[in-house]
């Protein structure tokens, strides 16, 4: 994809009031890395309890007088169920985690994040030239954010030593749990198919809130770390994690060149026509590093 052509001043292409000029985090290689077999227990700790029991499970408590309030039945449902549910995971290997990360060179253009070839990437084409292209969209009103904004210019990268860096990491519980969960929803058993579901994806998102404090560590970035879930979970910590098809980068097709970038057919992960990734209990982001990126409506 072409590079956008530079925007007229006062134009809806005009760039926002994010701060220019952030110091570039070294990252510990170019490229790309594959890591297998973690265990549960490294994880488990980003598990939000809240969003499994409330939001995948609906224990949300009794409205009438006299009923169980949301505390009481995650004590005598929530949490015993839990452990029933994480003792069998692993009793019966039903998780094969593994993610595929890496770290990218990149350059700004209006509402294009350019990324870059680098030295020894496998692919015999110079360092600095264009390897793929993301296109984001930008908002219409307020700050008009748009993810590129977060990134070095080309300008900048000459002007202050070298082109940005993007994460990028793609995670997975392997297709275990999708076939158990598929033969629970087979034999009618639609309640441990409810809960096993429903857990299976929030692991899923505990892995990846885990690799993005990793990714976050490896750059340097951990010292603004919250010291609790709580805060994690509320993006008190530098820079985001941003995946394809939410609200700052709806369009799905995006996927397809990160895809192709970290090779995730190594963990057992293929990217669909329609741009979902299979098995299901399967997701990917951009991480980016700048202080002022959380979360926001591009649409």
């Amino acid at each position: 994809r072409a590079p956008a052509a530079p925007p007229p001043p006062g134009t809806e292409e005009e760039l926002s009031d994010v701060a220019r000029g952030i110091d570039v985090p070294t990252p510990p290689f170019w490229g790309d890395r594959v890591v297998k077999g973690l265990a549960l227990a490294d994880y488990l700790g980003f598990l939000d309890e809240r969003a499994t029991f409330r939001g995948q499970w609906g224990l949300k408590g009794s409205r009438t007088a006299g009923g169980p309030g949301y505390e009481e039945l995650v004590a005598t449902e929530g949490r015993p169920r839990l452990r029933l549910w994480l003792e069998r995971i692993q009793t019966e290997g039903l998780v094969q985690a593994g993610v595929v990360h890496g770290y990218f060179p990149c350059v700004s253009h209006g509402r294009d994040l350019i990324v870059l070839h680098h030295e020894d990437d496998g692919t015999g084409r110079p360092a600095g030239t264009e390897r793929f292209t993301l296109t984001f969209p930008r908002q219409r009103q307020g700050r008009r954010l748009c993810l590129a904004d977060f990134f070095r210019s080309r300008q900048e990268a000459e002007r202050l030593g070298g082109p940005d860096v993007l994460g990028m990491q793609l995670v997975t519980m392997g297709p275990a749990l999708s076939v158990a969960t598929a033969e629970l929803f087979d034999k009618h058993a639609y309640r441990d198919y409810l809960e096993l579901h429903g857990l299976s994806v929030q692991l899923t998102e505990a892995l990846a809130e885990y690799w993005h404090a990793r990714v976050r560590a490896e750059l340097g970035l951990a010292e603004a770390d919250s010291p609790k879930l709580s805060g994690i979970l509320r993006q008190r910590y530098r820079g985001s994690r941003y995946s394809f098809g939410y609200a700052a980068c709806p369009d799905l097709e995006l996927r397809a060149p990160l895809v192709q970038a970290l090779r995730p057919e190594r963990l057992g992960v293929s990217l669909s026509e329609e741009y979902q990734l299979h098995p299901e209990q399967s997701t990917d982001a951009i991480v980016v590093h700048h202080p002022e990126a959380k979360y926001f409506n591009a649409t």
